[in-house]
């Protein structure tokens, strides 16, 4: 590790340890994690397949290069703590219908985005994609080569559950072309696993991450989730050693979103969550146990090696965030097909319906199944732009912000520089009158800062269950 990331490793360990019960009972409440802004809550079902179609032309004048999202829903067992679009079919000819389905939505997108603009990111993700067979999957992938033009250096990635995933998987896939992993973990506490109905064993992890080495797969992420059942600090350093034996090239470590009220089973073991100052503690172990490593912390749940391309582009300060968390392709339209999936082309959000049934129905009948989306505003462009440099490089540069929208920074949100004054004198952002820099604290609870420039947030009708997850 560099001196200077040293340093700031330092600085962090020492503010977080100053976190009161009276910050984290004020700061950890529900609030988005924006990979969209405007937030999904706010998006209008008046968005139908014909506006999506309208913003694909757009596009295509445009000529901007493409990023394309695939979405697998179906997984062979429930995983308790899941609140993905996942079905759970241990009958696998369920595929077959589906991917008929998919390839046609494929064929009709591709007819929308010429072959003049390249494809740069394409992910796969679900669900588990490797559910598939490796025969299944090259088929789609084929489809899907054969209607777009990949960039000769696109970033292709798959999300794989270990428990499912065989050497013959990775095989296909690196014949294919893909070049990155995400493989789910979330703890290797034996009890976590259990509780949660996700029994992988370490050995099994490390033997997969073996052979992709093998296979020279370029990168490869592993997904931790702290805040589960049974879950303690100690606990959750053993997950992190185990973790760091394995040499992940990125490492994601989310906080579990409990939403018993959206996804029944998480219901079963509610009494037995880590919360408050015992969950804080959980996730200061894991975020100390990374930076001692040598990892720089991206930001929100986000930890990359120094030299890997998330590091290179937040210092560069050309680090994007989309619906697939953060990423370096900034700049592309987003297609996303399969069941639930989600696009963002231009100023403009869709997405598909939710259930496989009215999904494959949709296609059928248009070939395409957009059921809602969003249009956005000059003002929904701008606040999209001030809270991704906050999420992406902590920072928010007035001048260049006045420049790119043509505002008065300071007279255009004012009210919310009030609001951050309160921040502020709580050590969670440093104002001046050329920038707001969120402080090493306030990078904890990030998301409440950007919150602050969220206009929807107070106008959205809050039932008596929230919209989003804790923040922490």
């Amino acid at each position: 590790m560099n001196p200077t990331r040293a340093t700031e490793s330092q600085i962090e360990k020492l503010e977080i340890g100053q976190v009161s019960d009276a910050a984290l009972e004020k700061y950890n409440r529900p609030g988005p994690r924006y990979t969209s802004y405007p937030t999904a809550p706010v998006w209008k079902d008046d968005f139908g397949p014909e506006d999506f179609e309208k913003y694909c032309a757009r596009a295509e004048e445009r000529a901007t290069p493409v990023s394309l999202y695939m979405h697998i829903p179906f997984c062979e067992t429930l995983c308790l703590f899941c609140a993905c679009n996942v079905s759970i079919q241990k009958d696998k000819s369920v595929a077959i219908p589906y991917l008929e389905t998919l390839k046609r939505e494929i064929s009709h997108v591709g007819g929308q985005v010429s072959k003049r603009r390249p494809v740069i990111q394409f992910h796969w993700g679900g669900g588990t994609p490797t559910y598939l067979t490796p025969a299944q999957m090259e088929d789609l992938f084929e489809h899907t080569r054969e209607r777009f033009e990949f960039a000769r250096d696109a970033e292709i990635g798959i999300e794989v559950d270990p428990r499912v995933t065989n050497r013959a998987h990775f095989e296909t896939l690196r014949k294919l072309g893909f070049n990155r992993l995400s493989m789910g973990v979330q703890d290797f506490e034996a009890r976590v696993q259990e509780t949660i109905h996700r029994v992988q064993p370490y050995e099994m992890t490390r033997d997969l991450i073996l052979t992709a080495r093998e296979l020279g797969f370029e990168s490869i992420n592993m997904d931790l989730i702290y805040g589960l059942p049974y879950q303690t600090a100690d606990s959750f350093k053993a997950t992190i050693e185990n973790t760091l034996t394995l040499e992940p090239d990125r490492i994601a470590m989310f906080s579990y979103a409990h939403v018993p009220w959206l996804k029944k089973q998480q219901g079963s073991f509610e009494t037995h969550l880590p919360e408050g100052m015992e969950k804080f503690r959980i996730f200061r172990a894991g975020l100390e146990g990374f930076l001692n490593a040598g990892y720089h912390y991206i930001g929100m749940d986000h930890f990359a090696k120094p030299g890997d391309e998330l590091s290179v582009a937040q210092r560069n300060r050309t680090l994007h965030r989309n619906f697939q968390g953060y990423t370096t392709k900034a700049g592309a339209d987003l297609y996303g097909m399969g069941v639930s999936a989600i696009s963002s082309i231009g100023e403009a959000y869709a997405q598909n319906r939710r259930e496989v049934p009215a999904y494959q129905a949709a296609v059928a009948s248009r070939g395409i199944a957009t059921m809602r989306g969003y249009r956005l505003s000059e003002d929904d462009r701008l606040r999209r732009d001030v809270i991704g440099r906050l999420l992406c490089h902590t920072v928010i540069p007035k001048r260049e912000v006045e420049r790119e929208f043509s505002i008065a920074f300071d007279e255009y949100f004012a009210p919310e520089l009030e609001r951050l004054e309160q921040l502020q004198s709580e050590g969670l952002v440093t104002m001046s009158g050329d920038e707001i820099r969120v402080a090493p604290l306030g990078r904890i609870f990030i998301r409440n800062v950007a919150m602050t420039f969220d206009r929807y947030l107070h106008e959205q009708q809050m039932d008596q269950r929230p919209l989003f997850s804790k923040t922490l």
